[in-house]
């Protein structure tokens, strides 16, 4: 079975060097550079990669693209700030040679700084968990900015449990914070566009509702502080895609 391992990016080129350095297993690499002013193409091009340059305004939009651009029987996602581990490496590889079905769960260990967070992680604001692995032709992202939906064409396989993307989410708590900011500006946008922003009582109703999953329900309280705030920023995003959308709509427009 081939192998194509498909990264997304943007602008990356301090993180693409080790991301790209870790996809050896893989029997294709294909970089996907989304308007990129920096040396992120020289550097896929001096690791062997295939490149498609472009610009997407939708991330659903040019991570497709790069699906349609791999022609491997299996596809590998993975972002400019994640590295694969070399025993998740070696299960993927052994899953594909023997999998009946369309597509698996990959285990994700999430980094803010050097400081490994296991718990905590809940909606759009990270995972334990990502369906990154799947045959071509099986996994469409829907045409939103931020956290696109998905559509499934077959049957979900068994969760990989041997290794893990390690995914370098933030590089400290500004960081954390301008992730927050970014992509609430790129939720109201797909809200003003949609024409349904809902209600200020139902975005409160779900900062603590997220807020409460985030800290009790995955445990981030085992994180301590960093748990407190994880919970903070997961229930806060909602909430301020919503505001970002009702009191400055001109801004997120079009």
């Amino acid at each position: 079975m081939k192998l194509s391992a498909l990264v997304v990016a943007r602008n990356e080129q301090d993180r693409l060097p080790d991301c790209l350095a870790s996809l050896g297993f893989a029997d294709e690499v294909v970089v996907v550079l989304d308007r990129t002013t920096d040396a992120s193409a020289a550097i896929a091009r001096a690791a062997g990669a295939r490149i498609l340059e472009g610009a997407w305004e939708l991330e659903g939009e040019r991570r497709n693209a790069g699906i349609d651009a791999c022609t491997g029987d299996w596809v590998l996602e993975v972002d400019a700030d994640e590295r694969v581990s070399p025993d998740l490496a070696q299960a993927v590889r052994a899953t594909i040679a023997t999998s009946a079905f369309a597509w698996h769960q990959v285990p994700v260990d999430n980094y803010v700084g050097d400081r490994l967070i296991r718990h905590g992680w809940a909606g759009s604001f990270g995972t334990t968990s990502v369906p990154r692995l799947f045959r071509r032709g099986a996994k469409r992202w829907r045409m939103q900015r931020v956290h696109p939906g998905l559509d499934w064409t077959g049957t979900q396989g068994p969760k990989i449990t041997q290794g893990a993307l390690i995914h370098l989410v933030d590089r400290d708590i500004a960081d954390m914070l301008k992730r927050l900011d970014r992509y609430s500006t790129a939720k109201a946008r797909d809200l003003v566009a949609s024409g349904d922003i809902g209600s200020l009582a139902g975005n409160c109703r779900r900062f603590v509702s997220r807020a409460f999953k985030s800290y009790v329900s995955r445990r981030g309280y085992k994180e301590g502080a960093w748990g407190v705030l994880l919970a903070f920023c997961t229930g806060a995003f909602p909430l301020l895609s919503y505001l970002k959308a009702r009191l400055e709509p001109g801004k997120h427009r079009e």
